[in-house]
Parts: structure tokens; C-alpha cells; sequence
């Protein structure tokens, strides 16, 4: 989603801050959408996979797949 309203700009940055949760934290879907004041993790996945194309859920996977155990290295 192309931020051409301050509103879209506003939902972009919390995307982004949502991704980092997703990524870095031990959230669940429930706690990250308390923390960002959404309605409901209904309402916060749906506006999540409008502005990436992903889910979520599929995106807090990556974040296994992201990390490298120290045997691995």
C-alpha cells in the first residue's frame, strides 16, 4: 500500500512496527494486536495482509526460519 493519506502513513509505520514484534519478539497475535490498540486479531490480520500480501501467522513463521542456531554456524 502506497501511504498517500496521513491515515496510510499511519498504518504503514504500525505494519512495520508489527513485522518487528512478529520477527523479534516471542508475541503472540493476540498480544501485538492489544499493544497496538487494534479492535481485534481479526481486524489486524486483515489490515496486515493488505499492506504485505502476507498473513500474519505465515510471517511470524519466517522468524524460525530466519534464525541460525550456533551449530549451524
Amino acid at each position: 500500500m502506497a501511504a498517500n493519506t496521513i491515515e496510510q502513513y499511519a498504518i504503514s509505520l504500525k505494519i512495520e512496527k508489527i513485522k518487528e514484534m512478529l520477527l523479534l519478539e516471542d508475541y503472540s497475535l493476540t498480544k501485538i494486536a492489544s499493544l497496538m490498540d487494534y479492535s481485534s486479531v481479526s481486524h489486524l490480520s486483515h489490515q496486515f495482509k493488505m499492506v504485505t500480501g502476507l498473513p500474519a501467522s505465515h510471517f511470524k513463521k519466517l522468524r524460525s526460519i530466519r534464525r541460525k542456531t550456533i551449530q549451524s554456524l
